[in-house]
């Protein structure tokens, strides 16, 4: 006999609305995420500006509203004065995060070009490991100013009339984590950001900031270190930013398959710790969440190589996820939507080719990887109010994280449209489990279309010479009927079952 999981279908369990940035990405000068990826001149299909068009189609195809630039890592030893002008009068730099040449042939100036093509927008992180106060306000200047002074007035010099309007700033990147360019302890980096931040927002008062939370969970700082900081920041930021890179060092696949019970648990203590100094604050000022670095790491990897520094855009984080990377990824993006009234931003890290959605080969082809397809059902399909469905799964036993539910998921729904999409993951190996649903509130409604992504290996992912390997099928069998879902979950499992109201 099948095992079942019940769900419940109704209004009343909202969660929030879903801020559309909840389906961000990433771009950074690291491996070959933009020299090669995004950035090819030369390539077959690259326009005037050297932008990858086939890359550029994919891309708008998953309609993500917001990109995090230019770092990461790499920002924390960075001069955007490097990436802004004349391509042919910018230098050259030794890259530090990375140790790789910077050729600056695509800077801030060509992002935002980037970005208007691409139909999103940007999120733009500042230098605070080897610089600070005045370099923040003059970017912001340079960005957000209309002209009359000396930042603004060289962006108009570069062609660029009118202001970019960026609103979205991060305050630096991962301050706590010693392996970054001018690490801080939390107290140093709050107060140093507090400062920016008021500085910045003298230069333009409608951006909103997103101050430096925890790398990851793991941190031997965690979680003092986001109360710390926003013990310093709370009036001058709206957001506070968490990283995390799910399925390293993991050899059970039962275990990676459950990762998404840390990113709720990480979440959860965050939303926490940001709630107690509001109360010690005694503020009535909320602050949210921006994940704005997440992913998972490929499960079936080999050990890395060698890098050879100071080269020119080495691939590096380059690899092929499976079928199975792609169910923790979709689980992963459920528990942001199951976030959704505190989580507002995130960012899957990276767009391209590390770790990437779509990954390139030099002047020749690109292609969707497997952790492609959840993302863009996500983007797609999850625009509107997130609903919790209170599931009630079989479970199995793990040593890491104790009962593990077989089945996850969180609906979505869209009044504009009359749509209402289930987003769900069977984590079995070896069993299909059955979906049973209350929707009386939602009898009006049918199935317009049960997606599934699932292989009987799951271990296989797309390559250039396969690349529809691990493609979404519209084959699934759920059905609504007289206030009653019942669907087939297939064993290993993406799903997204689409429902609309009857016209």
């Amino acid at each position: 006999m099948s095992k079942t999981a019940k769900i419940t279908l109704h209004p009343e369990l909202e969660i929030a609305d879903v801020d559309s940035r909840l389906y961000g990405s990433f771009v950074e000068h690291l491996g070959r995420c933009i020299y090669g990826g995004i950035y090819e001149p030369g390539h077959p299909t690259a326009d005037e500006e050297g932008f990858r068009g086939d890359v550029l189609d994919l891309v708008r195809k998953l309609q993500v509203p917001i990109v995090r630039f230019p770092g990461g890592n790499f920002v924390s030893a960075y001069n955007w004065e490097d990436g802004i002008g004349p391509v042919e009068e910018r230098p050259r730099r030794l890259e530090i995060a990375w140790r790789a040449i910077e050729t600056n042939q695509f800077g801030l100036n060509e992002f935002m070009s980037w970005c208007a093509k691409a139909g999103t927008q940007p999120m733009y992180t500042i230098n605070l490991g080897t610089r600070g106060i005045d370099t923040a306000r003059n970017v912001v200047e340079y960005c957000n100013h209309p002209g009359g002074a000396y930042w603004s007035d060289l962006r108009k010099s570069h062609g660029v009339a009118e202001p970019y309007k960026i609103k979205t700033w991060c305050l630096g990147n991962e301050m706590d984590g010693p392996w970054q360019m001018g690490y801080k302890t939390a107290t140093e980096y709050g107060r140093l950001a507090n400062e920016t931040a008021k500085v910045m927002r003298q230069v333009d008062p409608d951006i909103e900031l997103v101050a430096c939370g925890s790398s990851n969970s793991q941190m031997p700082t965690y979680p003092e270190w986001n109360a710390t900081v926003l013990e310093h920041t709370y009036e001058h930021v709206d957001y506070i930013s968490i990283h995390d890179y799910y399925g390293r060092r993991i050899k059970r696949i039962e275990t990676f398959l459950a990762q998404s019970v840390d990113m709720d648990r990480y979440i959860k203590t965050i939303i926490a710790t940001c709630d107690y100094v509001k109360a010690k604050k005694r503020s009535r000022k909320t602050i949210n969440i921006s994940f704005d670095e997440w992913n998972v790491v490929f499960y079936y990897r080999k050990s890395k190589p060698e890098i050879e520094p100071w080269r020119i855009a080495p691939a590096r984080g380059e690899a092929m996820y499976s079928l199975v990377d792609a169910v923790v990824f979709g689980s992963l993006i459920i528990t942001l939507l199951k976030h959704a009234d505190r989580v507002r931003m995130a960012c899957q890290a990276l767009l391209i080719n590390v770790l990437g959605l779509i990954v390139t080969r030099t002047n020749s082809v690109c292609w969707r990887q497997t952790i492609y397809y959840p993302f863009y059902h996500a983007s797609v399909y999850g625009r509107g109010r997130a609903l919790s469905l209170n599931i009630k799964s079989p479970t199995y036993e793990d040593a890491e994280f104790d009962t593990v539910p077989y089945v996850d998921g969180v609906a979505v729904v869209n009044d504009e449209n009359d749509t209402l999409t289930i987003f769900a993951i069977n984590r079995s190996l070896k069993e299909d489990i059955v979906l049973d649903g209350q929707a009386i509130d939602y009898s009006d409604y049918s199935v317009r279309e049960h997606i599934t992504l699932t292989s009987e290996d799951i271990s296989a992912g797309n390559t250039a010479e396969n690349p529809d390997n691990i493609t979404p099928k519209s084959n699934g069998n759920a059905n609504l009927k007289d206030g009653r879902l019942l669907a087939t979950l297939p064993k290993t499992s993406w799903n997204v079952i689409r429902l609309e109201k009857k016209r």
